[in-house]
């Protein structure tokens, strides 16, 4: 009986993966891409605070200190105090006010008129829905410059000047395109079976509308929420041609009572009320900051 041979197992050489070296310099080059757009964002984020600082250190100054050079950005000592002259100086409570019930009701008026004509566009079958729509759209590219002369006009003659209707009442008619395209295209992404269905239990169309559409844009409905009512609360070309009195200015215009031409302008105090003229937004951003980004990705562009 033969006993069986042994298996010979062939040795083969052992050379260096020649990716290796490639493989750390496609490496570094990513962490030095990725350290150059970390720069950059960085560079960037200095640039836009600094102008915040400046405001924020201004606002600490005594009257001489704002107009010394070169400028200290920490200001010695601390004038506390600028924060309850500006907010006293002038009627500043009232402005406030004001402003907030401006941006309170337009922003209630865009969200409703926006989202029914939104709806009508993405829901509902009419002859000559595509294009009117396109007509919508065009109205995007239309300076508001053009339109403003005719519109201080008809409300000049309608009686509305130093009243607050022609800040709050035209929200009501949609006429910002820009949101109505916003909420129609996120309105074209919720299933057209649930219309379907809800017609056959009897609903109409505004109680589809109302109760199934709106529900399921939240999203939708409070990034256009944000955006509308921060430019709104930033407003300053319409209150400063329809409100002349001084205690039915808001914010935005109201800060113009710190120039003055004895005493030109009060730096300390002007920067001062900016401050707390900020504050709302900043606090927008930062406690609606992950709903907006949200709400961005969930709404889409699509058509």
């Amino acid at each position: 009986m033969t006993s069986a041979s042994p298996t010979v197992i062939s040795e083969k050489p052992v050379y260096p993966r020649q990716g290796a070296p490639n493989l750390k310099v496609a490496l570094a080059l990513e962490k030095f891409k990725t350290g150059l757009i970390y720069f950059a964002l960085l560079a960037g984020a200095v640039i836009i605070i600094i102008p915040f600082l400046w405001t924020l250190s201004t606002s600490l100054k005594t009257p001489s200190q704002v107009n010394t050079f070169p400028p200290e950005w920490i200001p010695n000592p601390i004038a506390w105090g600028n924060y309850i002259e500006a907010m006293t100086v002038h009627p500043f409570g009232r402005w406030f006010l004001n402003t907030v019930f401006v941006v309170l009701v337009s922003t209630f008026g865009t969200l409703v008129s926006c989202s029914m004509v939104a709806f009508a566009f993405a829901r509902l079958r009419w002859p000559g829905r595509d294009a009117t729509f396109i007509v919508l759209l065009g109205t995007m590219m239309l300076p508001s410059q053009v339109t403003l002369v005719p519109t201080y006009v008809l409300f000049k003659d309608w009686g509305w000047i130093n009243t607050y209707l022609p800040l709050i009442v035209p929200p009501f008619f949609a006429r910002n395109a820009f949101f109505v395209f916003l909420l129609r295209q996120f309105f074209m992404t919720i299933p057209q079976e649930l219309d379907d269905a809800a017609k056959l239990d009897g609903a109409n169309h505004f109680q589809i509308y109302w109760n199934l559409i709106l529900p399921m844009s939240k999203p939708a409905l409070g990034v256009a929420a944000i955006m509308f009512s921060q430019g709104k609360w930033k407003e300053f070309l319409a209150p400063l041609l329809f409100l002349h009195k001084s205690d039915l200015y808001t914010v935005t215009v109201g800060l113009r009572s710190f120039i003055s031409e004895n005493w030109g302008i009060e730096w300390h105090l002007l920067m001062a009320a900016n401050i707390v003229f900020m504050l709302p937004l900043v606090f927008i951003f930062f406690f609606a900051q992950r709903y907006f980004i949200q709400g961005v990705v969930v709404t889409g562009i699509k058509g």
